[in-house]
């Protein structure tokens, strides 16, 4: 049961682009170094989820989509301090029911520490995998 009060929005005026910026920057294993231009040019162009206890933002998502067919689930965290209340599957729910997600064909994510929580929402190794490709540059 996530912790009482837990709000989510998708109102980008109430993003704390500071908290954003330290977590993914200094405390995520993807997104070391990022600068803080990128990051706010990043939720800009997406579909941003803020999970918020208590007037104050603990948790993070957003996803990069053509609200058609193809969305890109990206920089989903809680804060340290904040998990372990269900904060994470409370936004994962939120993002999932969101209208603009339901309707999509393709959702895809990269992840290596959180497997099980995305498998409960129907996330699995990509099917003809062989035929997937990326570009990765540092």
């Amino acid at each position: 049961m996530p912790a009482e009060g837990l709000e989510i929005s998708t109102e980008s005026s109430r993003l704390d682009v500071e908290l954003i910026h330290n977590f993914l920057s200094r405390s995520s294993y993807w997104a070391q170094g990022r600068s803080r231009d990128i990051v706010e040019r990043s939720l800009a162009h997406s579909l941003c989820f803020g999970a918020y206890q208590d007037g104050r933002q603990v948790g993070f998502a957003r996803l990069i989509t053509d609200y058609a067919v193809f969305g890109y689930l990206a920089d989903v965290f809680v804060v340290p301090e904040s998990r372990g209340h269900g904060i994470g599957k409370a936004l994962m729910d939120a993002v999932m029911a969101h209208p603009e997600v339901a309707r999509l064909k393709v959702l895809l994510l990269r992840t290596s520490h959180a497997q099980g929580l995305y498998a409960s929402y129907g996330f699995a190794a990509l099917p003809a995998a062989e035929e997937m490709m990326g570009r990765y540059r540092e």
